[in-house]
């Protein structure tokens, strides 16, 4: 297995490494600047997933499987023919995260990211689930100093996308293509969250970067 690891990892740093973009210039830290009492992120206090908002706690929402009450408050899962009922899921890829993680590192060390599979749960009587992956999606968080430097992010976001796109297919689980989500951190009530979807990055962004690519994605003012 850790032959594996080590395998993916070097596959993902030159992936990273073959961007036209210089790798230690994507954001533009301030090292000068003096450290923030309570707002100062590192590599080991940037936001985890039990810090900002993770996809492991988005509450269970409504398929079609699922019967809605009048109050919207709770889902009752109703058994499938199948005898379950289904009700949306995530599942931790940690195959994928070690390396991927590692390899976002090498672009700039402030930086954290991880996968997870996107499903349905099939839910039975004694409580067992099987889980169905319909997509793999990623997170990547970065500390900054300016929410402002469009550019340097949108250098970020084609550096980091090249390295998904590197991952072997076998690692992507689910039928769909998922997304990215970006965070771009700048304390704990500052920041700049964004998604891009990796089928419309694949049709229309491949050649993009810097505030262009930014602003592709980027739908908030």
């Amino acid at each position: 297995m850790r032959q594996k690891y080590a395998l993916l990892f070097w596959t993902l740093v030159l992936c990273a490494c073959s961007t036209s973009l210089p790798p230690t210039d994507t954001i533009p830290l301030n090292p000068a600047s003096p450290p923030l009492a309570t707002t100062e992120l590192t590599p080991e206090t940037l936001p985890s997933a039990s810090a900002l908002p993770n996809p492991k706690f988005i509450q269970t929402l409504q398929t079609p499987h699922i019967d809605q009450p009048p109050n919207g408050f709770e889902a009752t899962i109703t058994p499938a023919y199948e005898g379950c009922g289904y009700q949306w899921a995530y599942k931790d890829m940690p195959e994928i995260n070690e390396p991927l993680d590692e390899a976002i590192k090498i672009i700039n060390p402030d930086a954290k990211a991880w996968a997870t599979a996107f499903g349905e749960d099939c839910v039975y009587a004694d409580g067992h689930a099987t889980f169905g992956a319909m997509e793999t999606d990623f997170y990547v968080q970065l500390a900054v100093d300016d929410l402002s430097a469009y550019e340097s992010f949108g250098n970020w976001i084609a550096q980091a996308m090249n390295i998904v796109n590197g991952l072997p297919v076998d690692l992507i689980v689910g039928p769909k293509p998922g997304f990215v989500e970006f965070w771009f951190i700048k304390s704990e009530g500052e920041h700049i969250v964004m998604r891009v979807p990796i089928q419309k990055y694949r049709d229309e962004a491949t050649e993009k970067n810097g505030e262009e690519l930014f602003r592709l994605f980027y739908t908030n003012p």
